[in-house]
Parts: structure tokens; sequence; C-alpha cells
């Protein structure tokens, strides 16, 4: 397991370097020069999400034995940290460039869903944290009950891939308006001519925003809601692929450690969200070209 970690880090890195994040190198920043460039940052928190190390403390006192071949000079904790914030923009170009090199990009078909990111368990924690612009209390359908934090909104291939992605309020802007805003403004659409079927869930149900979609060239594709008639026997969303989508959430809490993210500031949540979506993508992707025979976001390590 280590070699395949070794092979997926090491092509990550080409590739970042040679066709994603070269502009990155051409801007000088004030004070001293980091340990890290920003692809080799990248390369360094995709290795700590897939060998499962939460807590950035203990992955740099271990980073040293699992990956210190690749990466001999590592950076403090402090500096890991500020740096990871600051790749903003970066960890969505390099999230959608892993997405656009898989061969199911050039698929129509798409997933999208929302759940809600907890970010607190007690009041102490909402009046203390510096989350209060971007969390709120919000109602998490799946486990029935309400919590404080943010709303992420995914779109993905059927294979897994995660194509875009926004992070919201849950009370400013609701599911149906946060997934318009993300079909608005990021380019999830393959490149394939047609429209763009979408499946989702019965959330997204309403004339309104089934139109809204349209306009944009999308399709939203649902099981039907109790009030509706019966579909037709060939407009039956098949429940396997909907299972695809709540996958690819429950990998992202469980098993990259999304609820364990620890985040305590607006640039800290986002950071965190994106390093495991990086992550996912670059597992997905390293399959074709090792040429794996099952194709799926399986994150087997050794920890």
């Amino acid at each position: 397991m280590k070699t395949d970690l070794d092979a997926l880090v090491t092509a990550l890195y080409v590739h970042l370097d040679d066709h994603v994040l070269p502009w990155r190198q051409r801007f000088s920043r004030p004070g001293r020069p980091r340990t890290l460039t920003d692809a080799e940052l990248v390369c360094v928190a995709v290795a700590q999400v897939l060998l499962g190390c939460d807590a950035e403390r203990r992955w740099l006192r271990i980073a040293a034995a699992r990956i210190g071949h690749l990466f001999p000079r590592l950076p403090c904790q402090a500096q890991y940290n500020r740096h990871l914030r600051d790749l903003g923009p970066v960890w969505v170009a390099v999230a959608c460039w892993l997405a656009r090199a898989t061969p199911t990009w050039h698929e129509r078909l798409r997933l999208m869903d929302g759940t809600p990111v907890r970010c607190g368990a007690s009041r102490v924690t909402v009046n203390r944290s510096s989350l209060g612009e971007i969390a709120g209390y919000g109602h998490d359908t799946s486990h029935h009950a309400f919590c404080w934090g943010a709303k992420l909104m995914l779109v993905t291939t059927a294979e897994g891939t995660v194509t875009a992605f926004s992070l919201a309020h849950p009370k400013e802007l609701d599911e149906r308006k946060q997934a318009l805003h993300l079909l608005h403004l990021l380019h999830v659409r393959p490149p394939a001519e047609g429209p763009c079927p979408i499946v989702c869930d019965k959330g997204f149900a309403g004339a309104g925003i089934e139109a809204a979609a349209a306009r944009l060239g999308y399709v939203l594709i649902r099981p039907r809601r109790h009030d509706e008639p019966e579909p037709a026997p060939g407009q039956v969303v098949p429940s396997w692929l909907r299972q695809r989508i709540e996958a690819v959430i429950w990998r992202l809490k469980n098993q990259l450690g999304l609820e364990r993210h620890q985040a305590r500031t607006t640039e800290g949540l986002w950071a965190r969200i994106s390093q495991r979506i990086v992550a996912l993508n670059a597992a997905i992707w390293h399959n074709w070209p090792i040429d794996a025979p099952v194709k799926r976001s399986l994150i087997a390590y050794d920890h």
C-alpha cells in the first residue's frame, strides 16, 4: 500500500507542477520563503487525508516516517496550517483539473446532493467560534436532528468524482437556492452536446427550480413525491444511482474524516473540506493511469 501511495503522490505532484500550478511559482511573497511549494503542499495534504491523520500536529510528527523519502523538508504546524488556509482558489483549481482529467467527465450524467457539515455541538462553541459568517442552525435530514454548521453542496459524476462543490450558510441559502447558485456560477457541465441530466433527491422538487435549471441547460431527475402521480415505467429513477452520491458523502465524512475537521475559522473549514475533496478526486483519477480493474473511489492505504 505504501508503494501505491508513493505512486499517487508522485504522479499528482508532476501533473500539478507542470500543468495546474506553474503560474503560482512566478509570484514572490513577502517574508521568509515557504518550506513547500503549492504543488508540494497539496500532495502532502492529500497524503495526510489518505493516511487517516485528522490532526495536523500528529500528521507532522509521523509525516517524516511516512513520506519523508518524498518530501525531506516539512514545515512546522503553524506554517502548514497557514499555507493550507491561503490556498483557497488553488483547491478549487486542483479539484476541477482532477475531475476533467478522468474519462467520466465526458459523460453527461451528473449526481447532486447536499449535506450539513457540523461545526459545533455546544452553545459555548457557537458563541466563541469564528464560523458565524458561514455556519448556522439547520436540519440534518439524514439523522433527523438540528445541528449548527454549514451546508455543503456536491455535484459528482456517476463514478463519484466531485466536479463542483460549494459551502453556504443553511439559513441564508436553502438547498434549492444553493443548487441554482452552484449550477449558475460553476462550470459543471461536461464538454458534450445536449442537456445535462442531474439526478437529485425529492428536496429539489418544484416547478421553479426545474424551470431555472432548464434555462441553464440541466434536467433534474428525482424520485416522485407522495403527492405526485405514479411515473411511467421508463421514468423511474434507479435507487442504486441515487445511492452513489450518498456513498460519496459517507466516504468524505467518515473514511476521509470530514466529520472530524476541527475547523474554527471560515478559511480553515473551506481548506479542510477542499483538502478531502481533492484527495477523493486524486484517488479516483489515479485509478485510470494504473489501469485499476475496478474504477471506484475506495481509499485503502496503510495507516
